[in-house]
């Protein structure tokens, strides 16, 4: 009896222990975290160079042995990581030709379509490993025929070729890189009754503009035979498997299928150097290009065609099934293991990627060995952390939608915030994307870490330094990873760079000497990102309460409608519905920041402890709301993009569009101005107020509820008022028995409630993680 009376005691005192021996407050490992005694520039540099040795495109020998490196890393620092893998549909080249046949008496050239090795390259001996330049998806095929050069391929440069009266249909175009997406390039010139694509680097824009500007290795600039190769394909993820994991012996699209889907191309391209596209430049004829469609100081004067020059263009490739692996790592949180905030970057790259993408593997591994060294020090994240580095995201960001895939509803329930890094460093200025939840949080951490290139400020010093007001772009485009997690479930994201471009984009010439000499010689920009990754990180996994504001989301969903008002001012559109519902955001917005105020001014262990469940309940709303953006229908004709808000653009996947499926009603609708197409803008604007409405209430207090916990089915965009208004198991008085049946009923698949809830804990507990 007294031994046990001791045993309580020794229980009661350690659980308690906090109030007489307080741990260190979570923001001062936070203030270690990016000081310089934790940040490592060498260290950087070091898992830059040992990343970027070969060529390692996705599904290459040299890219398993990129992941193998990124997990023995992870777990040197005692984080728990496994391989995610996938059986992926991915295409290779097998052979391509060119060949440009010009009027007498000038000879055809055959073109090698050789990326040069230039003298003293330390990476020669390898080059032999670099995949032959072609775009990935590509349709096997031969197109002949006389070029029309339509500029960037977008759709007002077709505009403008019909107001001269140049018709493409039945000719091979050449476009330059540059305004929109390689793909859409493809896919607009299609439409237009092309049979082939050419795509070139211009002088202009990738090689200094011309005159005396030298080249890499002298320069920053695309050398004449510099090709940026990449993906002409449309969609997200496996196209064999749209919506779907790639898991073994899945269900698959056939061939025929995938054409049908409309996202793969139906015309064979190729992409070409500047010093190949300025030759075929110089044999087209015809009017003269307007001055915006004109070239570098030096180059030929750029006319539209068609012809006199024919071009013989053949490229044929191969698909295979083929294995890719995300690795990934987890520091599980101490507080709340069921609330995940991931950290994001992808590994494959077109060529020795020292840029795109492993300037931010590096990265990655910088902010997982400062999170070891806190560990070390008594941290432990109050929510789950997971570092994630995807696979095949240059084929289509197959790695990341293959995951967020396979864990749809698990991830849609749980996820706090997902913060992507993709090239870390392309050159100066810190730039940053995020759902504009997010954008205070991005400006508190820019304050807290010292401007690489300046250290007597700071990153938001220099951020503001032109405007005053930091620049914070939206996640519409389906550039990089976060696509899978705003665009199809949404999740809270940002995504964060040093530098806005860089001229040897997807060519052979990214590699380590280039990052060196140009991109960040001191790998002190690397240092900078990585503080800042971590920084958000932390902060949304260490805060009690999630730093989200929505009132900067109303104002900027106030800011798209004022830029549609003009747009439909003639067309008896009613903007009512939604300036209401943005109303209505705003104003819950302003409430629940009142209540934020309130639990985080409360004194007293006793009285946070009473206060644990409004937190939880709190935050759960907080978190949630962006889910409420997405609709189960998705955007017409493109139903896989699930948000309203945030997609890309119909004609550029790069491009960002607020209230894309608004711009889509509406682009159709100017096309055929039918009284059907102008209803269907207006449907669409009701969609999007439905969805705002839905957050709204979402960010509301209802009185139904005393605690959150995960909400089943959010991935699929249930009505927010049933996920957000229910009973838990919590509030009621229910045996064991009875609490299993309500978790599994909100279709919890492994962890519940915080772990003071003892027996919840004990039930949940005995599921298997779906993440390892």
């Amino acid at each position: 009896m007294f031994k046990a009376a001791i045993s309580s005691f020794i229980i009661i005192a350690t659980s308690f222990s906090f109030i007489f021996w307080p741990l260190p407050q979570k923001s001062s490992y936070h203030s270690l975290f990016i000081s310089n005694s934790l940040s490592d520039n060498e260290s950087i540099s070091s898992h830059l160079y040992m990343l970027t040795r070969r060529p390692h495109v996705a599904g290459s020998e040299a890219n398993a042995e990129a992941a193998a490196y990124v997990l023995s890393t992870l777990t040197s620092y005692n984080i728990p990581s496994h391989v995610a893998s996938y059986d992926t549909a991915l295409t290779y080249p097998v052979s391509r030709s060119l060949v440009l046949t010009r009027p007498p008496p000038d000879p055809p050239i055959k073109f090698s379509l050789q990326q040069e090795v230039y003298e003293g390259d330390p990476y020669a001996d390898v080059a032999n490993e670099v995949q032959p330049t072609c775009h990935a998806y590509a349709k096997s095929g031969t197109a002949v025929g006389p070029v029309v050069y339509v500029n960037y391929g977008r759709v007002e440069d077709y505009v403008t070729l019909k107001e001269m009266g140049v018709n493409v249909s039945g000719n091979v175009v050449l476009a330059r890189y540059g305004e929109v997406y390689r793909g859409d390039i493809v896919e607009n010139a299609y439409a237009e009754g092309a049979i082939g694509v050419l795509i070139f680097t211009d002088r202009k824009d990738y090689g200094g503009g011309g005159g005396d500007v030298k080249w890499f290795p002298d320069d920053k600039w695309m050398p004449p035979s510099g090709v940026q190769v990449g993906s002409v394909y449309n969609g997200a993820g496996d196209p064999t498997t749209p919506g779907w994991p790639s898991t073994e012996e899945c269900e698959r699209l056939s061939d025929k299928e995938v054409e049908r889907a409309g996202d793969v191309p139906l015309i064979p391209s190729l992409p070409i150097s500047w010093a190949d596209g300025d030759a075929i430049v110089r044999s087209i004829g015809g009017q003269v290009a307007s001055d915006d469609w004109q070239g570098g100081t030096d180059a030929p004067v750029y006319r539209v065609g068609p012809g006199p020059g024919i071009v013989n263009l053949t490229y044929n490739g191969k698909q295979v099934l083929s294995r890719i692996e995300n690795v990934i790592g987890i520091i599980e949180g101490a507080e709340e293991p069921d609330r995940y905030v991931i950290l994001g970057n992808h590994r494959d790259a077109w060529t020795f990627g020292a840029v795109d993408p492993n300037s931010g593997t590096a990265c990655l591994l910088e902010v997982a060995e400062r999170f070891w060294k806190l560990q070390q020090k008594g941290w432990k994240p109050r929510r789950t952390i997971i570092f994630c580095n995807w696979d095949a995201e240059e084929y289509g960001l197959i790695g990341s939608t293959e995951w967020v895939e396979e864990n749809r509803q698990m991830l849609a329930s749980r996820v706090v915030a997902y913060l992507n890094v993709d090239s870390a460093v392309k050159g100066a200025g810190f730039r940053a994307s995020a759902t504009p939840q997010l954008d205070e949080l991005l400006i508190q951490a820019a304050k807290q870490v010292r401007d690489p290139d300046n250290s007597s400020q700071t990153v938001y010093d220099s951020w503001i330094s032109s405007t005053n007001n930091p620049v914070i772009g939206r996640l519409g485009g389906a550039g990089s990873d976060y696509a899978a997690f705003v665009q199809h479930i949404g999740v809270p994201a940002a995504d964060i760079s040093f530098g806005e471009d860089y001229p040897v984009y997807h060519s052979i010439y990214d590699d380590f000497i280039w990052m060196k000499k140009f991109g960040d010689p001191m790998f002190q920009r690397h240092v900078a990102v990585a503080s800042i990754w971590g920084l958000l990180a932390l902060k949304l996994a260490d805060n009690e309460i999630l730093p989200f504001d929505y009132l900067p989301y109303a104002l900027e969903l106030q800011r798209s409608v004022d830029s549609l008002k003009d747009e439909v001012a003639s067309r008896g559109i009613n903007l009512v519905p939604l300036l209401k519902s943005i109303k209505e955001l705003e104003t819950a917005a302003s409430k629940i920041n009142d209540e934020q105020k309130a639990l985080e001014g409360r004194k007293g262990w006793t009285s946070k402890w009473k206060d644990s469940r409004k937190v939880r309940e709190l935050n759960d709303r907080l978190m949630m709301t962006e889910r409420a953006f997405t609709d189960t229908e998705g955007l017409p004709g493109r139903w896989w993009y699930k948000h309203l808000i945030y997609a890309p653009s119909k004609h550029n996947d790069y491009g960002s569009t607020s209230f894309p499926g608004i711009d889509d009603a509406l682009q159709k609708a100017k096309n055929l101005n039918t009284a059907d197409s102008w209803h269907s803008v207006q449907h669409e604007i009701w969609r999007v107020s439905r969805v705002i409405t839905q957050a709204s209430l979402c960010l509301k207090e209802t009185g139904l509820i005393e605690v959150g916990d995960d909400i089943g089915n959010a991935g699929e965009a249930a009505p927010v008022v049933a996920q957000i208004n229910r009973v838990t198991a919590l509030e009621v008085d229910l045996d064991e028995h009875q609490t299993s049946s309500c978790l599994q009923s909100m279709n919890l698949r492994n962890q519940g409630p915080p772990k003071h809830f003892s027996f919840i804990t004990k039930v949940v507990r005995r599921r298997q993680n779906p993440l390892k």
